[in-house]
């Protein structure tokens, strides 16, 4: 399984498609077999959901995200989980554990601050 978390580094970022970069995990028995940072190739509506998508990922974890590309990724398969936070590989490994799971923190504005966080 691939798990894609949207970071400023390591740490979650508050909002999907503004992040620095996507900590890319590859998983098997629920572990961690290995990981990579892919820097943000652009905020684009649609654009990120079918990237990641296209790449394998199969779960996205990110603090929030807006409704357009909640709902690309559910037409793709893939797993979305909001209102994480926090260092990415402990999200995921309590993903793996079962114990995170989405609160729905969809940004209903484009300009996302009040509802996300600031960017």
């Amino acid at each position: 399984m691939k798990i894609a978390v949207s970071c400023n580094g390591n740490q979650i970022w508050a909002h999907f498609g503004h992040c620095e970069n996507f900590m890319i995990y590859e998983t098997e028995n629920s572990e961690i077999i290995s990981e990579q940072s892919v820097p943000n190739p652009g905020h684009k509506p649609g654009f990120l959901p079918n990237f990641l998508a296209d790449m394998g990922v199969n779960t996205i974890i990110s603090g929030g995200m807006g409704g357009g590309a909640v709902d690309i990724f559910n037409e793709r398969n893939v797993e979305v989980i909001l209102g994480a936070q926090g260092d990415a590989k402990m999200a995921v490994k309590a993903y793996l554990r079962g114990e995170l799971k989405s609160t729905g923190s969809i940004c209903h504005e484009h300009e996302h601050a009040d509802d996300c966080g600031e960017h």
